[in-house]
């Protein structure tokens, strides 16, 4: 399952793998793809929503 969500205050490629690694860390993702320039990221795999959101915040 794909789930996008936005993120914002992302700037660089820094911030994407920022949050990228962060949401590595949640049970259930598969992979992370963020994007800043469309302040958005993409998460592949079957974690909980409010979980993703807790471990960006």
């Amino acid at each position: 399952m794909s789930q996008t969500f936005t993120v914002e205050g992302m700037s660089c490629g820094h911030c994407e793998q920022t949050v990228e690694e962060a949401l590595s860390g949640v049970a259930g993702v598969e992979s992370a793809t963020a994007d800043h320039e469309s302040s958005s990221v993409t998460v592949e795999g079957e974690a909980d929503a409010s979980e993703l959101v807790a471990a960006v915040e």
